[in-house]
């Protein structure tokens, strides 16, 4: 059932915020510190575990892995959306900064796509320079 799955994301944000917070309060910052990732590391942790340790039906496992898969592109969302915000209000260095890291992240796709080829000739060619 999705209602599985719903419940453990909702266990797992709490916990991040909670956590997130105490880090905050611990470091003297007035801010949460880390929550959604760990409330992300929990959430990859708890889902693994609930396919080997309980046995659950299917339909519960289905719902489980659909929220595990829509928490990451939603968080990565949202936290995009605060780096525009912030970077309009920062002016113009920020706004450059973020126009060439985009461009240096789509020069390297076609360096990444070579290295991750499954043929694994980007690492026997070197070898065979050596």
């Amino acid at each position: 059932m999705v209602v599985y799955g719903v419940a453990l994301l909702a266990l797992c944000m709490l916990t991040g915020m909670y956590i997130g917070e105490l880090l905050g309060v611990l470091l003297g910052v007035d801010a949460n510190v880390g929550g959604v990732g760990v409330a992300m590391l929990l959430l990859i942790v708890l889902s693994n575990i609930s396919e080997t340790r309980f046995h659950l039906k299917p339909v519960s496992e289905s719902g489980i892995q659909f929220w595990s898969a829509m928490y990451i592109p939603i968080v990565v969302a949202m936290a995009a959306k605060q780096n525009v915000i912030a970077a309009l209000s920062g002016g113009w260095i920020a706004i450059l900064a973020g126009v060439l890291a985009v461009a240096a992240g789509f020069a390297l796709i076609p360096v990444l796509s070579r290295l991750s080829s499954g043929d694994g000739q980007a690492f026997t060619e070197s070898e065979d320079r050596e």
